[in-house]
C-alpha cells in the first residue's frame, strides 16, 4: 500500500500505510515522493510531518524487495531521501512504535524529529547481513556521537526513544511528545515553519578526541566477536568512513562501496534466507490466516522429567497456568524441584526478577490423577518414547480430556497417526516435538496427522509464538524431519569411524565448518540409548538399513554419554568437557581388525561432505514426498535445532551456495565407496531433477 496525503490547518501529513510495519516498498516511496511534491507546489502548506500508520513510524527497507528490481526502482531510498533533505519547507518526522532501518534513515534526512515515549529507534541490518546503506552510517553520529552511534550500528539493537533524548548533547530528537503525537507534531511544526535557515543534519560534524585509537580498538573487538560473519566488521569501517571523510556525500559514497561488497556475501544471502524462513514457517499452503483457532486459557503437562518440566517452564513464562501430572509423588517432586532450581538461577544471574519468579510458580499446579486434567484445553504428552506406553496416555486421555481439548504428543519418531488413533478424535491430536532442553532451544516441530484438523493446527502456530518458539511444520514419516535427517549423518559418522576417523577427528572437523557441536558430542549430550533404542526398532522394521557396529559395541560397554560419564569421550564429575577416550578408541581399532577394514587418512573436506550432504540428500526427499511445505522449512529445522551454522543458512541453503550439480558430482563419488551405503548416495530424485536444470532448493 501506498502513503496518504492530507493538509490540516497549513501543515500537510504524509502517512505511510504499508502493513504491518510500513516497509519502505515501491509503492510507499512512490506515495511519499508524491506527497512531498504537492507540499511543495501548495502555497497554502507551510511545513510537513511525516508518519506511519498503524504499529510502526517504519520499519526500513521492504526485505521481500531486497534482492529484486523493485528495491533500487525510483524513487529508491537514496532519492527519497534527497527529497526530503533539499525540501523547500521543513519536513518533521512524529516517530512512534518502530523507526528502524531505512525509516531511521528516512527520519535523519528530515530537518526535525519528535518522538512518542517507547518508540524503538535502531539499524538493524547487521542481522541480516548487511550494513545500512542509505546514510545511516554518516548521520547517526553526527546525532549521537560516533560511540553510542558505533554501538548501535555494530549490534543491530534498538534503543528506546526517551533514552536516546535524555543523551547529552544528542540532536537525534528535537522533541518527546507525551499524549497525542500527531496533534503534538503538527503544533511543532507549526512552531518551526518559519524558522530559517532550514537546519540539516549534513551540516553537523562527527568529532572523536581520539578517533584512530576508537576505531582499532573497536576493530579489534568486533574482529574477535563477529568470527564467521563480515557484516559487524563492515559497520565499524562504515562508521569509521564518517570520521575520515570530507564531507557527507563522501562518506555515504564509501557506505554504499562496502554495502554493495557484503550485499551478495554467501553470509548475507544465508542471514536473509533465515530471516525470510523464520516468518515463512508459520505460513501452511491450506492453512488461511483467517482460520478460527481454539482458546487455550490451561495448559496440562503429562510427565515433569527433563523434557515435562522444560515443556512446563515455557507455559509459565508466557503466563499460561499448567498442571503437571506425573505417577509418583517423587518424580512430581523431582520435577518441581528442577524447575524451581532453573528460575533461582535465573534470578541470581538478574535475569529474572524474584516477583516474576513467584509469579510463574504460582501459575504451576501438580497432580497424580488424570483427573486434574479434566478442564486443560491443551494436553502434551512428555512420557517415555514407546508405543504401548503412549497408547496408555492416550487412551485415558480420551476417556477424560474434554471436548475441544487438543491432546498433544512430544513424541520425536514415533507415528502420529498411529498415536490418534488409540483416541476415538484422531482430528484433535497433533505432534508437538520439543528439542531439549526445552525452555531453551527455540524449535518446535509440529507434527500434523492425517487426521489433524486446520483449526487445531493453526492454534498450535499460534500458541508456538506465544511460548516463543519457532514452530515448523512436518508431515508424518519416521523421525519426522529432523530426527530423520540426522539419522542418515548419524550414520555417516558412523562409517567415517569404521574407515579409520577417531570420534574427535569428525566432531573437530563438523565443529570447525560451524556446527554448534558435532555428532559423537551431540550423542554423548543427548543419551547414546536413545538412539540406541531406535536402531533396535529399525532392525525390525527395515532390516536392509546399514549401520557401523561401533555405536552399539558402545552401549553394550554402558556408555550412554554425560549421564553415565562414560560415552564417545570420557567425562569427569559435574564437568562437560569431553575427553577422548582410549576405550573407545581400541574399540573402534578392534572393530575395524574384525571387519578385515585397513584404516585410511580421511580428510576434514570429505567428512564435512559425507555428514552435510546426508542431510542434503534426505532433506531432498522429505521435501518431494511433502512432509516438509518448504525448503526454508527444513533450514529452520536445522538453524533452529540441530546446531546447524547460522552463517550457511541451513542444509539447503548451504547446497545451493555450493551449487547442486557440484554436490550430485561429489554424492556419486561417494557412492564408489564399498564400505559406504552406495544405495543411499544415489541422488533424490528431486535434488536431481534441480541440479540438470540448473536451478537450486531455495
Amino acid at each position: 500500500m501506498s502513503a496518504s496525503y492530507e493538509v490540516r490547518d497549513g501543515i500537510a501529513v504524509i502517512t505511510m500505510n504499508n502493513p504491518p510495519v510500513n516497509g519502505l516498498g515501491f509503492a510507499n516511496r512512490v506515495g511519499i515522493a508524491d506527497g512531498l511534491g504537492k507540499a511543495a507546489a501548495d502555497p497554502a502548506v507551510q511545513a510537513v510531518v511525516l508518519t506511519g500508520a498503524g504499529r510502526a513510524f517504519s520499519a526500513g527497507a521492504d526485505i521481500t524487495e531486497l534482492d529484486g528490481p523493485k528495491a533500487l526502482a525510483e524513487p529508491n531510498l537514496l532519492t527519497l531521501i534527497k527529497m526530503v533533505e533539499t525540501s523547500s519547507k521543513p519536513v518533521v518526522a512524529a516517530i512512534h512504535s518502530i523507526c528502524m532501518g531505512g525509516g531511521l534513515e528516512l527520519a535523519l534526512a528530515c530537518q526535525y524529529r519528535v518522538a512518542s515515549p517507547g518508540a524503538q529507534i535502531g539499524l538493524p541490518e547487521v542481522k541480516i547481513g548487511v550494513i545500512p546503506g542509505a546514510g545511516g552510517t554518516q548521520r547517526l553520529p553526527r546525532v549521537l556521537g560516533v560511540e553510542t552511534a558505533m554501538n548501535m550500528i555494530v549490534t543491530g539493537e534498538p534503543v528506546k526513544s526517551e533514552l536516546l533524548a535524555s543523551l547529552p548533547g544528542q540532536k537525534l530528537i528535537d522533541k518527546m511528545i507525551d499524549g497525542d503525537l500527531m496533534a503534538g507534531a503538527t503544533a511543532f511544526a507549526r512552531g518551526v515553519a518559519a524558522v530559517r535557515p532550514l537546519p540539516s543534519v549534513r551540516d553537523l560534524k562527527v568529532k572523536h578526541p581520539n578517533p584512530d585509537a576508537y576505531v582499532q580498538f573497536v576493530r579489534n573487538m568486533v574482529k574477535g566477536m563477529s568470527k564467521n560473519f563480515p557484516a559487524p566488521l563492515a559497520c565499524v569501517e562504515a562508521v569509521a568512513a564518517s570520521l575520515k571523510a570530507k564531507t557527507l556525500d563522501d562518506g555515504i559514497a564509501e557506505e554504499l562501496r562496502i554495502f554493495k561488497g557484503i550485499l551478495l556475501s554467501p553470509e548475507a544471502r544465508a542471514l536473509r534466507h533465515a530471516f525470510f524462513g523464520e516468518r515463512a514457517a508459520s505460513k501452511i499452503p491450506d492453512v488461511p490466516e483467517s482460520t478460527p483457532q481454539r482458546e487455550i486459557k490451561a495448559v496440562g503437562v503429562i510427565g515433569a522429567g527433563t523434557m515435562g518440566g522444560g515443556i512446563t517452564m515455557n507455559f509459565l513464562n508466557a503466563g499460561i497456568p499448567v498442571t503437571m501430572l506425573e505417577m509418583k509423588q517423587d518424580a512430581l517432586d523431582r520435577g518441581v524441584a528442577t524447575i524451581r532450581k532453573n528460575y533461582e538461577a535465573q534470578v541470581k544471574k538478574g535475569k529474572l526478577k524474584q516477583d516474576k519468579y513467584e509469579q510463574r510458580m504460582a501459575l504451576l499446579t501438580t497432580t497424580l490423577s488424570y483427573d486434574d486434567l479434566k478442564a486443560a484445553d491443551l494436553i502434551i504428552e512428555a512420557v517415555f518414547e514407546e508405543i504401548g506406553v503412549k497408547e496408555t496416555v492416550f487412551k485415558t486421555l480420551d476417556a477424560i480430556a474434554k471436548p475441544g481439548a487438543i491432546l498433544a504428543s512430544n513424541t520425536s519418531t514415533l507415528d502420529v497417526n498411529k498415536i490418534a488413533h488409540f483416541t476415538k478424535r484422531p482430528q484433535d491430536v497433533v505432534g508437538m516435538h520439543f528439542f531439549s532442553p526445552a525452555n531453551v532451544m527455540k524449535l518446535l516441530e509440529v507434527v500434523r496427522g492425517a487426521d489433524t484438523a486446520k483449526d487445531v493446527l493453526a492454534t498450535v502456530m499460534t500458541v508456538a509464538k506465544k511460548i516463543k518458539k519457532t514452530a515448523v511444520v512436518s508431515g508424518v514419516c519416521d523421525g519426522f524431519i529432523g530426527n530423520r535427517m540426522i539419522e542418515q549423518y548419524s550414520r555417516q559418522a558412523g562409517f567415517l569411524l569404521d574407515e579409520g576417523c577417531t570420534p574427535s577427528q569428525v566432531d573437530k572437523a563438523i565443529e570447525k565448518f560451524g556446527f554448534a557441536m558435532g555428532p559423537f558430542r551431540m550423542g554423548d549430550l543427548a543419551g547414546n540409548d536413545i538412539g540406541w533404542a531406535i536402531r533396535k526398532r529399525r532392525a525390525v522394521e527395515y532390516a536392509n538399513l546399514k549401520y557401523s557396529k561401533t555405536a552399539d559395541l558402545l552401549c553394550e560397554l554402558g556408555r550412554f554419554g554425560q549421564k553415565t560419564q562414560a560415552g564417545w569421550y570420557d567425562y569427569q564429575a559435574g564437568k562437560r568437557d569431553a575427553i577422548p577416550s582410549a576405550v573407545v578408541e581400541q574399540m573402534v581399532v578392534d572393530h575395524r581388525k574384525e571387519l578385515g577394514i585397513t584404516p585410511r587418512k580421511i580428510s576434514d573436506e570429505e567428512i564435512v561432505q559425507r555428514l552435510v550432504y546426508a542431510l542434503v540428500n534426505e532433506a531432498a526427499h522429505i521435501l518431494e514426498e511433502g512432509i516438509a511445505n518448504k525448503a526454508s522449512d527444513i533450514d529452520m529445522i536445522y538453524l533452529t535445532g540441530y546446531g546447524f551454522p547460522l552463517f550457511r543458512g541451513g542444509p539447503l541453503c548451504y547446497a545451493d551456495t555450493v551449487g547442486l550439480y557440484n554436490v550430485v558430482l561429489t554424492m556419486n563419488r561417494f557412492a564408489q565407496n564399498p564400505l559406504d551405503d552406495a544405495a543411499f548416495w544415489k541422488p533424490a530424485p528431486l535434488l536431481a531433477k534441480l541440479a540438470a536444470e540448473g536451478k537450486s532448493f531455495t
